[in-house]
């Protein structure tokens, strides 16, 4: 069939497979590249001089300096997800905890995060376990491949995971909004076999696309796109940089004057002639009998030159990707502190930010989904929901606890200032808990001993109270005798 021409959209599971398949097959070739840059098995030799490969071989076969892993680990370090609000409530989502933890999506939400910056593009997976119980499950864009409805950046109108288990067998599960179609590819062909049918009970496609995006374009971009040019520049000039200190790291010496070879030399001659011949080492000191011989010297090479170079397309990327050069260990590696360092990360935080506004619709949608899953439909149609975000700016204690001690001024209520600190739903939960039993401990003290006025739990019948108002409180006959003692020893 030719989907490629006008009313071409594919219409049978089959069409649906066929279509898809070619699809995820020019993904995958899309993200080959990054994904060998994030992995470091980039080849540097490519980049070398030829006179590189003729003297040290494979040497430096495994050898690279590279980069990219740090551009995608700088920003995926800062996006940590730590629960949802699945409405108005001012408290994190319990039952949203629970199907996170259960998914184990605390490790695995990073792991889509990083693909998902690497390649552009990754995929939340949303459906039921064997006991109904919802799960997400984050999938590579080499794996899963979706097709957004004509004219839309956000319906998803048909969705495929193709996979191959460990005996070469391929398999492709095909999602569309009211069917899901399971088949197999036919031993020793391209055909797949005729698919399985069930029905879908969400009524939706049950694939979410986490996308990283910046413009209102529904193609995905890589955070590596823009640095592995200037990455593989770094690699080619230190890889001259090896072949210079071979050959011109140390002063070259020229003689001349000394006995020359024969007019018609032989094999042998010259064989003679070059194991007897002078040899000048960093070492050595070399002498000769003849008196006519000269000497003369080439300098070294200043191979400064090189790492001054490699230092501006440093700054280049650090410049491009917003990551802090502190990063990179530009400017003798020396970390800012105070207000430096967050006006040095103050871009990298701001990036941070902006994939969070993106990653956060599509975690929003997926843990909707998965409400939907459960049959909760107010919280599947809590289209307020939100993702509670650690805080992607790092500062030292005593700042944020300074900075918040001011807000609490500012009448900011308590629970929202844990959060800014950075304490996770739970632990706040836990604290709260910890109040209570702290509360009601001191008040079983209180009752026991008869410290209430002391711990502010209120007093016992007829105890008097003091005023604190310039009033002087009655000295007990400890203090009398004290003051007693005092006047017998000035006197």
């Amino acid at each position: 069939m030719d989907i490629g021409r006008v009313g071409g959209r594919p219409e049978t599971p089959l069409d649906w497979i066929s279509y898809l398949e070619g699809k995820l097959n020019a993904q995958r070739a899309n993200n080959q590249k990054y994904i060998t840059y994030y992995d470091s098995e980039n080849r540097v030799l490519n980049y070398a001089q030829k006179k590189f490969s003729e003297i040290f071989g494979d040497m430096f076969q495994g050898w690279r300096d590279n980069f990219c892993p740090l551009i995608v680990d700088s920003i995926s370090e800062r996006l940590r997800i730590q629960g949802f609000r699945m409405g108005p409530e001012e408290a994190a989502d319990r039952e949203a905890h629970e199907i996170w933890q259960r998914n184990r999506l605390d490790a695995d939400h990073n792991s889509a995060h990083i693909d998902t910056l690497v390649t552009g593009l990754s995929a939340l997976v949303v459906w039921a376990d064997e006991q109904d119980r919802p799960t997400i499950t984050p999938e590579s864009s080499n794996d899963v491949v979706f097709q957004y409805e004509p004219g839309s950046r956000r319906r998803v109108m048909a969705a495929m995971k193709h996979y191959v288990d460990d005996w070469g067998g391929e398999y492709v599960t095909l999602w569309l909004p009211d069917r899901v179609y399971r088949s197999t590819r036919i031993a020793h062909t391209d055909r797949w076999a005729e698919p399985e049918e069930e029905p879908n009970p969400l009524g939706v496609v049950p694939v979410v696309p986490l996308v990283n995006r910046t413009r209102l374009k529904v193609e995905p971009f890589s955070e590596l796109a823009a640095i592995i040019p200037v990455q593989d520049a770094i690699n080619k000039i230190a890889a001259d940089a090896i072949v210079a200190s071979e050959f011109a790291a140390f002063p070259q010496r020229i003689i001349s004057g000394v006995e020359p070879l024969p007019d018609e030399p032989t094999e042998e001659d010259i064989a003679q002639a070059r194991a007897s011949a002078v040899k000048a080492y960093i070492d050595r000191i070399l002498t000769l009998d003849n008196p006519d011989a000269k000497w003369g010297q080439f300098q070294a090479a200043d191979l400064k030159n090189y790492v001054a170079l490699i230092d501006m397309l440093v700054q280049h990327m650090a410049s491009q990707s917003r990551v802090p050069f502190h990063y990179f260990l530009l400017n003798g590696g020396q970390a800012p502190s105070g207000e430096s360092i967050t006006a040095a990360e103050a871009g990298l935080v701001a990036k941070a930010r902006e994939r969070m506004l993106h990653f956060g619709e599509a975690w929003e949608d997926a843990m909707r989904l998965a409400f939907r899953v459960k049959g909760d439909l107010e919280r599947a149609e809590a289209y307020d929901a939100e993702v509670i975000w650690e805080d992607p700016e790092y500062r030292s204690k005593a700042q944020l606890a300074d900075a918040l001690l001011k807000m609490k001024e500012l009448g900011v209520p308590e629970r929202q200032l844990q959060e800014e600190y950075g304490y996770t739903p739970q632990q706040i939960r836990r604290f709260d808990k910890m109040k209570e039993a702290e509360i009601k401990r001191m008040k079983e003290l209180a009752d026991k001993y008869g410290a209430g006025d002391m711990l502010g739990l209120g007093q016992r019948p007829g105890q008097p109270t003091w005023s604190n108002r310039g009033e002087a409180k009655p000295k007990s006959p400890y203090d009398k005798n004290a003051s007693v003692e005092r006047q017998k020893r000035s006197a």
